[in-house]
């Protein structure tokens, strides 16, 4: 059995010092000496296409062994992104390899990869990570595994960082059809290029956190008072607080912040983020140190999804099916206002401030009652 991916306990990272002009330079400098850029989308039989169009990266990030050169932030109706070369060190012989990639921030303020797009006859949809099938009510249904898509913790508070650089984000709508693939309409699963490293990771027993089970799971339907932990996996709280950093969002109602935890076992991590009205948590990252090209770890933390809803998360009555529909992601009978700058979103407060684990974190680190 081959070796287990490594683990590191590091602190976050931040882009380097070098000017914009720099970070170019140096990207330039790297395909000079033989390097390819493999776009997967439009610019795929014109990689140059990317550069020729204004695509330049200025800002350069590192962790473990991947460099991430970034672009400045760009937004489309949709989301807004930026444009990332993830550079990571030849496995074989061959020339170095480049992979643009889209990075963009969900509204639960967490960065991800997106793993491809479904664009069509006015439909628009960001691929979303690795996929499972569930059985309900008799029926198998394949749903998105979105957290597969979140990048690392430690470079979220970079990717930040250049966001606020970004004094006024440029419109952009053509950078997603030259970078992402364009997927027919009925394929919300990735391309092989995103969830084979993953597979290839799973299949070593010694990568998996936990077997592949999940650490955390409600016991009760609907109830967030239910939660249970595996022992081990709990959020250290009084000696596991790696980092505190600040972040502002206007749908959170100004000022927030975002705690990096370790587990009480330290074999996860958690961030938990708090805002005036509402503290809640992203989904737990392993520590492993390898990435895939789309700038994502490969191993996962398996935990029940209802307890990382977002502060705000989607709720609203679908116009376009035969009839109203409603449509939601809060657990039935905790839907709260509509948010007054989402209409899409409802407050999920009445969900979130009765799990046990954000009353401890809200007891425990923000010294509240």
């Amino acid at each position: 059995m081959s070796a287990a991916i490594p683990t590191r306990i590091v602190p976050s990272v931040e882009p380097t010092d070098a000017s914009p002009k720099q970070v170019a330079r140096d990207f330039q400098k790297l395909i000079d000496g033989g390097a390819k850029i493999r776009p997967a989308g439009e610019a795929k039989d014109d990689p140059e296409r990317l550069l020729c169009s204004g695509y330049l990266p200025k800002y350069e990030v590192s962790l473990f062994d991947t460099r991430f050169y970034l672009t400045n932030v760009r937004k489309n109706p949709a989301i807004r992104f930026l444009v990332a070369y993830v550079v990571q060190r030849p496995r074989a012989s061959g020339p170095l390899e480049i992979f643009p990639r889209i990075f963009y921030k969900d509204l639960s303020l967490v960065w991800r990869a997106a793993s491809h797009m479904i664009a069509d006859d006015g439909d628009f949809w960001i691929g979303k990570g690795d996929v499972r099938t569930v059985r309900r009510g008799g029926f198998e249904h394949t749903e998105c595994v979105e957290s597969t898509t979140d990048l690392p913790f430690e470079v979220q508070g970079a990717l930040d960082t250049i966001n606020e650089r970004t004094r006024r984000a440029r419109i952009d709508h053509q950078a997603l059809f030259l970078v992402l693939r364009n997927a027919p309409r009925t394929r919300i699963a990735p391309y092989s290029d995103f969830s084979e490293p993953r597979r290839k990771a799973a299949r070593n027993p010694r990568n998996l956190i936990h077997g592949g089970r999940r650490i955390a799971r409600f016991t009760r339907k609907n109830d967030p008072t239910s939660l249970q932990i595996v022992t081990g996996f709990e959020p250290d709280f009084t000696k596991g607080v790696l980092e505190v950093s600040q972040l502002k969002s206007v749908l959170y109602h100004g000022e927030l912040q975002r705690f990096r935890i370790l587990s009480r076992n330290r074999q996860v991590q958690y961030m938990f983020v708090a805002g005036p009205k509402h503290a809640w948590i992203i989904p737990p990252q392993a520590l492993t140190t390898e990435l895939s090209t789309y700038g994502v770890r490969t191993v996962d933390v398996v935990a029940d999804e209802d307890l990382f809803v977002p502060g705000y998360e989607y709720h609203f009555v679908d116009e376009t099916a035969d009839g109203p529909v409603q449509f939601s992601q809060i657990p039935e009978g905790f839907a709260g206002p509509q948010s007054e700058h989402q209409d899409d979103r409802a407050d999920a407060s009445a969900w979130l401030d009765e799990i046990p684990l954000i009353r401890q974190f809200r007891r425990k680190v923000l010294g509240q009652g």
